[in-house]
């Protein structure tokens, strides 16, 4: 087992890529503090995981992570309970808008909030935890659009394109205390998330036109599936990338590629 007694926090493990790193760290041997903002997903993660009576537990944690506090407390709650931490996947993250002109500012700071903030606020609460256990693993879900600009979705580009340099900016400032720290970039994942990248009513965007010109251009023809991301969560949270860190992991089917 990859992750036998380790502690570990996943953000957004309500459900898809969230859910199935919840699922797969927990077979792993891992204690998981499932974190989402809806509590019935979240419930019924880690009564999943505990029905299935594998090495690890699991207990649902709820909050709004795009408030700093609420993340603070979140993190906070989840290390108690978990009696320390070792990993966190912090995967928390949202579409947010496709408008530039005539933006709606509400909706772009939630935007940032989520997919940016979270991930900085996230990291800062776990790393004295670590650094208590001599160590651990940082994983943030950043995305293909952190690492070339997406036409359709600027605003969730620019922060993951932050999830990007703040991966590499921490991945230097705590190494000396063992704390590794990647990211995974996702491409196109079949996820309750995905056609709302594709068709926003706010940009007027054709969803089935832009799904089929997305697919036309992933090598490998087709939508990754959650577990796929979860399984590369799961190698950079665990000692087998012992010697890998600030990397930006794409999981996309050859995307980037092109």
């Amino acid at each position: 087992m990859r992750l036998k007694n380790k502690l570990a926090i996943v953000t957004a493990g309500g459900s898809g890529m969230g859910r199935a790193g919840c699922e797969l760290f927990a077979r792993e041997g891992a204690k998981v503090a499932v974190v989402d903002y809806d509590r019935a997903k979240a419930e019924e993660v880690a009564a999943a995981i505990n029905g299935q009576g594998g090495s690890g537990a699991a207990r649902a944690f709820i909050a709004d992570l795009s408030d700093p506090e609420e993340c603070k407390r979140v993190i906070a709650e989840s290390a108690a309970w978990l009696g320390g931490v070792d990993l966190i996947w912090a995967h928390a993250g949202m579409p947010g808008t496709a408008k530039v002109e005539g933006i709606d500012m509400e909706e772009y700071r939630a935007s940032i909030d989520l997919n940016l903030t979270s991930a900085l606020i996230s990291a800062a609460e776990v790393a004295p935890h670590m650094r208590r256990r001599g160590g651990g693993a940082i994983v943030f879900t950043s995305s293909i659009g952190g690492l070339v600009g997406s036409m359709h979705s600027p605003v969730y580009s620019m922060a993951k394109f932050g999830v990007v340099g703040l991966t590499m900016s921490l991945a230097q400032r705590f190494a000396a205390d063992k704390i590794r720290v990647n990211a995974v970039c996702p491409g196109p994942i079949d996820t309750p998330m995905l056609p709302k990248f594709f068709g926003r009513a706010d940009d007027h965007q054709d969803a089935e036109a832009n799904r089929a010109r997305l697919m036309a251009i992933v090598p490998m023809g087709r939508a990754g599936w959650p577990e796929e991301v979860a399984h590369a969560a799961l190698w950079l949270a665990s000692d087998d990338a012992s010697f890998v860190t600030g990397v930006p992991l794409p999981v996309d089917g050859g995307y980037l590629t092109r």
